[in-house]
């Protein structure tokens, strides 16, 4: 007698990493995944174009926590190596302060305890004591409290976490609790700069967030030969390994349903049907746009009081000269991170005298520029929501930045550049119907953690998933490869299908 096997299916909306994620592990548990993207490119947030003989990641551009990527690798059979170099960058990055002070982080602990030193006696021991408790945390965050679905508190009843709690410093602030350790103003600004990322200022970000600075100062900084792109492209072939369908210029419109269940997505006017339904798209605009009144989970008062992380203003430069006097990630702090950081999250409004961050790719990879030339990214974290990002805007700031740039660098830089193209809050609604304009997601304030964020699971729904930097575990790529994976797994588990 033959039996014939329905086999479960499953749709993924947008194909950044936490859709390809998803993808690639449902596919792995033997679901027939499609991946509808709307833009004509994959790889969301994290797509590259090229120009004049430059090639520009437009998105991430920090390749930190290795290890989680090479355990998503691992989980189908491969390595990092088999996709691409990567290399640990040396030093880490630097930071200018003023066009006399700089300091360049290097990558080995013990010359970072060393430079500790010389700014502050006795700041290396305090370093040391420091990132002990970082490394604490981060270890107890990404093993036992990252990879929970947090659908439920019942699932953080374990010893371990729960003693691990304590140990958090989940009420002191970041700026109280690393007063206690470092006094000098520039060893501060080295500790605290992750937090202008995460959607608080340093007063008002937990203290655990201190695990960052174990991924910084211990995993390094690592760039992945050819570009960010690259683990895009890596993803990608891991899910086509398996048999994932992936179609570009493909946006979905509506999430149908009957019942208790989502049943198909429109696309392009046409219905394509799936027993599980995983929405990697914005997570507001999924929820807000496509998903009928009764169906959504949360209402416009619920994402109008969420509080987000920055948007960006970005610049892609072609520089046709060498610039001797920048490294590979330059974060400029020649302003006042606290001033900055309140015109983000306090008082939203367009800076008065932003810090900004340049990256500098060819100064590693050869193939992001042509001979003798510099491929530059410029980002200015602002506020989300902001209006009017207008030309005269963007030009307003890339003046701005531009004179501080060639100040700080001794370099003349503007007349040089032979390519540009700016970035802001309405290409990111435009591309990515991000929620408010936002870059990086939802802020990692207290009352946006674990199950306080939104929800991975439809409240509605059966078979109706959410993964991204909206939910858990939050913003940033390895966190958003580990979002895919949790949510592949619960949604895995679903007993009840469509088709």
């Amino acid at each position: 007698m033959i039996i014939a096997v329905m086999s479960k299916s499953a749709i993924v909306i947008g194909s950044g990493f936490s859709s390809l994620s998803s993808a690639a592990y449902l596919a792995k548990q033997g679901f027939k995944v499609k991946v509808f993207e709307k833009n004509a490119q994959f790889g969301g947030r994290a797509r590259v174009f090229e120009e004049n003989g430059f090639k520009f990641d437009m998105g991430p551009s920090w390749y930190w926590m290795p290890e989680v990527f090479e355990d998503f690798y691992n989980d189908f059979g491969k390595t990092t190596s088999d996709f691409y170099n990567l290399k640990r960058l040396e030093p880490s990055y630097r930071v200018l302060f003023n066009e006399k002070d700089k300091l360049d982080l290097p990558s080995k602990l013990e010359d970072i305890y060393a430079l500790f030193e010389s700014y502050e006696e006795g700041a290396g021991e305090k370093l040391k004591e420091f990132l002990a408790a970082a490394e604490y945390r981060y270890q107890i965050g990404m093993n036992r409290m990252v990879p929970k679905p947090s659908l439920s508190p019942l699932e953080f009843i374990d010893w371990e976490v729960i003693s691990g709690l304590f140990k958090m410093d989940l009420f002191n602030s970041f700026r109280s609790y690393t007063d206690k350790y470092f006094k000098h103003p520039y060893l501060k600004s080295i500790i605290e700069f992750p937090i202008l990322f995460l959607g608080a200022t340093a007063e008002n970000t937990p203290a655990l967030y201190s695990m960052m600075n174990h991924a910084d100062m211990a995993l390094g900084t690592w760039y992945p030969e050819g570009g960010m792109h690259e683990i895009i492209k890596a993803f990608i072939s891991i899910c086509e390994e398996f048999g994932v369908e992936l179609q570009a210029s493909s946006p979905v419109t509506k999430i149908n349903s009957a019942g208790d269940f989502a049943h198909s997505v429109t696309v392009n006017d046409q219905e394509h049907y799936a027993d599980i339904i995983i929405a990697g798209a914005d997570y507001a605009h999924v929820d807000r746009e496509l998903l009928t009144e009764g169906n959504k989970n949360y209402d416009e008062e619920y994402w109008d009081s969420r509080t987000m992380a920055p948007s960006c203003l970005l610049y892609y430069l072609g520089v046709d000269k060498k610039i001797d006097n920048l490294l590979h990630h330059n974060l400029f702090f020649d302003e006042s991170l606290d001033e900055h950081a309140e015109e983000i999250y306090i008082n939203p409004q367009w800076p008065s005298r932003p810090l900004f961050y340049v990256c500098n790719p060819s100064k590693t990879d050869k193939s992001v520029a042509p001979e003798g030339h510099e491929n530059l990214f410029i980002l200015i974290p602002v506020a989300t929501g902001l209006a009017n990002d207008n030309e005269a805007i963007r030009e307003r700031y890339f003046n701005l930045v531009i004179e501080r740039l060639e100040k700080l660098t001794g370099e003349k830089i503007k007349d040089n550049i032979i390519y540009k193209k700016t970035y802001a809050h309405s290409n990111f609604i435009e591309d990515y119907n991000a929620f408010k304009g936002n870059a990086y997601g939802l802020a990692n304030t207290l009352d946006q953690t674990a199950i306080l964020k939104p929800s991975i699971k439809s409240k509605r729904l059966k078979n109706l998933y959410f993964t991204g930097q909206l939910t858990v575990p939050g913003p940033g790529i390895p966190p958003s490869i580990i979002s895919g994976k949790i949510v592949a797994t619960e949604a895995a588990k679903e007993k009840h299908y469509v088709h």
